[in-house]
């Protein structure tokens, strides 16, 4: 029997959710609070969550946020709030989902089923969940090749998440210009070549790093390379 954390501050809202999902053979706890739900979440074994956006003390994103660092279990964002950005955020931070209330419990059900069959799916299959590096702020999705700082999604070109994803899985390991280049480009550097390295490296400082002038994720090393600090 799966088992499903519901975090909703709404007492009413919670156990109507609770009641549907229980009729269809789940087991259900429910937290009203955001510290208490986080701290079930992360220290208890369920195999979905279902989220509020706006609760006590401790907010969903940041609920979903650590969740997310920790676990890969399906997650469900509920809330309010219709606007686009939100869901953005929500989805950006790792939610599977989001639904905007009011909604019909059939529907939250529906999906809850949806979700879980496509997890044990993957999980059946064999299939890896997406592997991700999380460093100080910095979040790469190297599956789904997407970036975050600080929760907000950056752009990145093919070749600058290839040298910023090579870089993060070597942490503190210098790599010289030419290095990176036969890595990244799998070729010899020949003549301007090796500037390109260069350039891409500012391109990438300037999408993640909070100062250029001073950067905490890739460090020059004078006259040798770059390397990834942790």
């Amino acid at each position: 029997m799966s088992r499903i954390l519901i975090i909703e501050d709404e007492e009413v809202i919670a156990e109507l959710e609770k009641d549907y999902l229980e009729l269809s053979g789940f087991e259900v706890e429910v937290e009203n609070r955001g510290d208490t739900g986080l701290t079930r979440a992360l220290h208890e074994d369920f195999d979905l969550f279902i989220l509020d956006l706006m609760l006590p003390v401790v907010d969903g994103f940041e609920i979903c946020r650590q969740i997310r660092a920790e676990k890969n279990k399906p997650m469900i964002m509920v809330s309010a709030k219709k606007d686009d950005i939100d869901k953005i955020r929500g989805l950006g931070m790792g939610a599977d989902d989001y639904i905007t209330k009011p909604f019909s419990p059939s529907e939250l059900v529906a999906r809850v089923k949806a979700h879980l069959a496509r997890y044990d799916r993957l999980v059946g299959e064999g299939l890896p969940v997406n592997d991700v590096i999380e460093i100080r702020g910095l979040k790469i999705d190297k599956t789904a090749r997407r970036v975050w700082v600080n929760d907000e999604e950056k752009t990145l070109t093919t070749k600058e998440f290839d040298l910023l994803t090579f870089l993060a899985s070597n942490p503190n390991h210098v790599f010289s210009k030419d290095e990176l280049f036969q890595k990244i480009w799998d070729m010899e550097s020949v003549g301007q070549d090796i500037a390109t390295v260069t350039v891409h490296i500012k391109k990438i400082r300037e999408k993640i790093e909070y100062d250029t002038s001073k950067p905490q994720y890739i460090e020059t090393i004078w006259g040798v390379g770059y390397r990834f600090k942790i």
